[in-house]
């Protein structure tokens, strides 16, 4: 069982990255997915879920607009669109949970995103 997350590096102020976090051992069905951050010297924060269930999307304020998260449900993964800011650095990790938990069970090694021109 494991998640695999991937599609982080270096971009300038308004690029672009797509992350991808491709779940093995398991099928994402039952599941919400969510995407979270850590920048250094800061806690762990959510940025973007997605029920995979029923399609359902759910954003941090200060990404709304800007990150999009979706699913492929052929290849059981999930990625995360991003355009953006300088504040986005961070190491970004996804993780499953239950749809009927409130506990993410399952994390990806993170995958680090630096904005800077």
């Amino acid at each position: 069982v494991q998640l695999q997350a991937c599609g982080g590096g270096l971009v300038q102020p308004g690029g672009s990255l797509r992350l991808s976090c491709a779940a093995s051992g398991f099928r994402l069905d039952y599941h919400a997915i969510g995407w979270f951050r850590q920048a250094p010297g800061k806690e762990r924060e959510f940025v973007a879920g997605i029920n995979w269930r029923t399609g359902t999307t759910s954003y941090r304020d200060s990404v709304k607009g800007r990150f999009t998260v979706s699913k492929d449900n052929a290849k059981n993964t999930v990625y995360l669109q991003m355009n953006l800011k300088p504040e986005d650095t961070a190491v970004y990790y996804c993780a499953a949970r239950g749809l009927g938990s409130s506990e993410y069970d399952y994390w990806g090694q993170g995958t680090q995103v630096t904005v800077s021109s």
